[in-house]
């Protein structure tokens, strides 16, 4: 294995390891504080989809770890996702500020990139 590729592994393992703390730890707050803050229960859902969809790609990064010819962009594309997606709708619902969804595609394209790039990886390793 290059050294590239088993720094990228570990880069992979490290943002995956951490993006799914703070998942899980914004799905607890979800759980357990949101209400206090956010009394609309459809602000409470969009807040459950960004959590959900965080921790799913959080779990990609993971995966791109495992790859067997990982791709920093995967990482990154990944993580924005995470960020412009899931951040954006985290916003939203505790400031309740709709043009705040206009972010939310641009996080959706990368995750379709990162996605899109994997199986074209996939296919040609």
């Amino acid at each position: 294995m290059s050294e590239e590729a088993d720094s990228t592994r570990r880069l992979g393992w490290a943002l995956g390891a951490g993006a799914m703390v703070l998942g899980v730890g914004l799905g607890a707050f979800g759980s357990h504080g949101l209400e206090t803050i956010v009394s609309d229960p459809h602000l409470r859902d969009v807040w459950g989809t960004g959590v959900r969809y965080h921790q799913l790609h959080g779990l990609a990064l993971c995966l791109v770890a495992l790859h067997p010819a990982p791709r920093r962009g995967m990482l990154w594309l990944f993580t924005a996702g995470i960020l412009l997606f899931s951040g954006s709708l985290y916003a939203l619902a505790l400031s309740g500020v709709g043009i705040l969804g206009a972010i939310t595609p641009l996080g959706g394209l990368c995750f379709l990139a990162a996605w899109a790039w994997m199986a074209k990886a996939a296919l040609s390793t």
